[in-house]
């Protein structure tokens, strides 16, 4: 069965077996309610929630939760809106585990380099087995998701009962020793500003349900793109290296050994105590002779973070003045970010910007064609930004890897060569490396080493030279640096500067020189796990922690779902796919005590990477806003938060700066001024923010201009006509749309009134064959603390018949509207929700 939960009806609806309605931004409490559904009803599948996860572990005495906190976990500091974990940690570690205090780390979206080991924990922790201990995890989750029953989940997300139950019901009977389910979202989970807890939530049910490292079950991230999984795992993120290695802060780091040791904890249980081996061969990858044991591998080269760099702090940043030059490449800001008038105000402020792409995108012509240009807040003839148009290569017109969404690298050849001066992103960067190298020649400057120093000697080939990118994917496989060996698995690694690794989760793509990510052999010419179609990440291994998918004793579950187990003839693990377990340690295993590293985990502790060794249904640390999911309001909602009198995500980063605003929420005043929510999402026939799709002739016609959906009840109340225009305001903007008036939206009755919704789908903008306004103009900007991705699925608006204004009568309207909601420029939200005499409402 296929349950699809979404605001709007959608073609997935369609063909699902139920469909569930919800408003935007309520997930956690749909997820909620499943959660206390399985606990009141005992359905949780006991043996392995009691071997494989934390439910057991018994929590610190000084941790208060949000049930008594009205919305606060205990730990919350007013003053910079953040978290002190101390009191969230297991008895007895306190002060050995955790972060402490988490200021610094939402700055540096630190919660990402979790995305692949589990946060601090410090030697054995205390337990009870029998799951009664008040302060197990266990009894407080039960407490903590007791009031999600289904009338408010009803009450928050205006979900129907039966429906909820009809979810619930299913969901657990397709689960369990002899069954599974599997849980798959996409962006609209992620970008909000609890998104993070949005999936933390799912997996504490998948945990609960025994959906974890089992074969039909997991968690799946569908993505946006086909290389979004590579693109942070080899990351174009600023507060990551390859691998998931964090960014060093200059603060806390200041030696290689002050990293490595923060990486790997010394007295760690799991796979990270290696760490000091993974960051080692990294930075030999880098620069190769240059880097040795003396000089700490040429740590010294790395950049350092000192705060937020994240692209919504850099725009803003350019508004201000303090970013000279930009880099945009396959990203499209003008239309494609939140808040676009603030990322083309932005880049009109740079002394340059190098735009490479397929098309002339609004990025590269907002100085001329934007919005801004006919309200008179860019002048063409004024704008200072020199723009520099580089044409890209298409993915057809290139050689290399995308890694999919289930970790899975797939090699892909060039069809076809690039017409006239478009070239790859690899020609183009390793190409501009080499002529600043020339350029640099012959510096003496400290500052230049790390430059010269790289390791920048890929071979080339064809008219225009370019790099060899199977030499590139040589290099993040890794190789002995005495014989040039390609390295087999990252257990290969060490730590003395003999192996460079340029990431080395990704090591084995290249095992015995070939070429593995480029392997497809039939699905009739081997099992129903397909090993050797493509190659993925680690070790080609298909389901991660799939120790799970036996019983502590290593026998699988059932047969029907056998997939790893322990062979006690051979005395090893085997299976259908690559153990994701060290392959000779027994079940029977238990380390000895204070034992580290590998050494510390258990024979029956799956989650390896994990410093317990467990599934985590509560984390004493590494994620900032809570150790469990709680209920929040979007940061713009029409509706008080009927579970807390806290409103919003308490610890969401805000950004207090003229330009940016948020339309006010219960129970500030003048809510009522942006009465509906909205909600953007993908059509099947664009692309993003349509830079590629809005320019092919076929998908250009079958989708040829912007709209708005609403429903009928919202279009009477509204007065908006079936296909005449209407304009949708913002405390950010207006933008216009023609209707559609469809049953596929559905009023839905929260907390005892109704609420309308409205969806505009998000890929238009002023260049190509068609074109309209762009959606995500409306968004403000406001960023889950965990990763620092903006809330852009949900916002409150209102909406009028008729064109919108043009010119400077379009930031009159705008400016009306702020003045009505009793907005000021720069000031934000209170974070602190307080009650009418102004105390704070915890």
């Amino acid at each position: 069965k296929v349950f699809h939960v979404d605001p709007r009806f959608t073609r997935t609806s369609a063909l699902a077996d139920s469909y569930l309605p919800i408003r935007a931004g309520t997930d956690i409490a749909l997820l909620g309610g499943v959660v206390r559904y399985i606990l009141d009803n005992e359905l949780d599948f006991r043996e392995y929630v009691l071997a494989y996860t934390n439910a057991a572990t018994i929590v610190s005495e000084r941790f208060t939760d949000t049930e008594d906190g009205d919305g606060f976990f205990s730990g919350f500091d007013p003053a910079t809106a953040s978290y002190v974990q101390d009191s969230w940690q297991y008895e007895g570690h306190e002060d050995s585990s955790g972060s402490g205090h988490t200021a610094k780390e939402r700055d540096s979206a630190a919660g990402m380099r979790h995305e692949s080991h589990g946060a601090q924990v410090g030697g054995q922790t205390r337990r009870d087995e029998t799951l009664q201990h008040p302060r197990c995890v266990y009894q407080i989750l039960k407490r903590h998701f007791a009031r999600y029953t289904p009338e408010m989940v009803e009450r928050v997300c205006g979900i129907p009962q039966e429906k909820f139950l009809e979810l619930a019901q299913a969901w657990t009977a397709n689960s369990g020793r002899e069954r599974t389910s599997m849980l798959v979202y996409s962006v609209g989970w992620t970008q909000h500003s609890v998104g993070v807890q949005y999936i933390r939530t799912g997996a504490i049910i998948q945990l609960l349900l025994g959906n974890m490292g089992r074969p039909g079950g997991g968690v799946m991230a569908l993505r946006g793109h086909a290389s979004i999984q590579g693109s942070t795992d080899i990351p174009t993120l600023f507060n990551l290296l390859p691998g998931y290695l964090p960014m060093p802060h200059h603060a806390d780091h200041p030696t290689f050994a002050d990293w490595v040791e923060s990486i790997r904890h010394p007295g760690q249980r799991g796979f990270w105590g290696n760490a000091r081996s993974f960051a080692a061969s990294l930075l030999k990858a880098y620069w190769g002779d240059a880097a040795t044991p003396e000089n700490d591998f040429g740590y010294g080269y790395l950049p350092r973070l000192t705060g937020d760099h994240g692209t919504y702090q850099q725009v803003l940043n350019m508004i201000d003045g303090k970013i000279k030059g930009y880099f945009l490449l396959g990203q499209n800001p003008a239309v494609g970010s939140a808040h676009g008038r603030a990322q083309r105000l932005g880049m009109a402020n740079l002394d340059w910007l190098v735009v490479r792409d397929l098309f002339m995108i609004e990025s590269a012509t907002f100085w001329q064609n934007g919005p801004e240009v006919a309200t008179g807040e860019i002048v063409p003839e004024e704008c200072r930004t020199e723009v520099f148009f580089l044409p890209a290569a298409s993915h057809v017109e290139k050689e290399g890897t995308f890694t999919q969404t289930q970790r899975l690298l797939q090699w892909r050849e060039k069809a076809v060569e690039p017409s006239g001066d478009a070239r790859s992103e690899l020609w183009f960067f390793y190409h501009l490396g080499r002529r600043l190298r020339e350029k640099l020649a012959s510096s003496d400057l400290p500052r230049d080493r790390a430059l010269l120093d790289l390791t920048w000697d890929y071979p080339t080939h064809g008219p225009h030279d370019e790099p060899s990118a199977e030499a590139v994917l040589r290099e993040i496989n890794g190789y002995d640096v005495t014989t040039g060996r390609p390295l087999s698995t990252f257990a290969e690694a060490r730590e003395d500067g003999s192996t460079a690794i340029g990431c080395w989760i990704y090591t084995g793509v290249y095992a015995d020189g070939v070429n593995q990510a480029a392997r497809r052999k039939s699905r009739h010419e081997q099992d129903w796990v397909a090993a050797e179609w493509g190659w993925a990440w680690p070790a080609n291994r298909r389901i991660l922690y799939n120790r799970a998918s036996a019983d502590p004793d290593g026998r699988p579950w059932s047969e029907r779902k056998r997939y790893v187990w322990w062979d006690a003839e051979k005395a090893e693990w085997t299976g259908y796919d690559v153990p994701d377990f060290e392959k000779t340690k027994p079940p029977s295993y238990r380390p000895e005590p204070g034992a580290a590293g590998t050494e510390g985990i258990a024979g029956d502790d799956p989650f390896i990477m994990q410093g317990d060794g467990k599934g985590w249904l509560y984390a004493p640390s590494g994620v900032l806003d809570g150790p469990l999911p709680t209920h929040y309001e979007p940061a713009e909602s029409p509706v008080r938060n009927p579970l807390y009198r806290q409103q919003a995500n308490p610890t969401r980063k805000t950004y207090a700066h003229p330009v940016n605003s948020v339309n006010p929420s219960p129970p500030q005043e003048h809510s009522q001024v942006f009465p509906y929510v909205f909600s953007v999402s993908r059509l099947t026939e664009h692309h993003t923010a349509g830079g590629m799709s809005r320019t092919v002739r076929p998908l250009a016609e079958l989708q040829p201009e912007m709209f708005v959906e609403v429903s009928p009840q919202l279009a009477a109340e509204a007065g908006l006509a079936h296909l005449a225009w209407a304009h949708v305001v913002s405390a950010r903007a207006v933008i216009e749309a023609k209707v559609l008036v469809t049953d596929r939206l559905r009023p839905l009755r929260v907390d005892g009134r109704i609420i309308h919704q409205l969806w505009l789908p998000y890929h238009f903008g002023f260049e190509g064959l068609v074109t309209g306004d762009s959606a995500n103009d409306l968004f403000g900007i406001t960023l889950d603390p965990n990763v620092l991705i903006q809330e852009s699925k949900v916002g409150t608006c209102d909406v009028r018949p008729g064109r919108r204004p043009t010119g400077p009568a379009l930031l009159d309207l705008v400016a009306t509207y702020q003045r009505r909601a009793g907005m000021i420029p720069g000031r934000q939200a209170p974070v602190v929700t307080t009650d009418d005499d102004g105390e704070p409402a915890r």
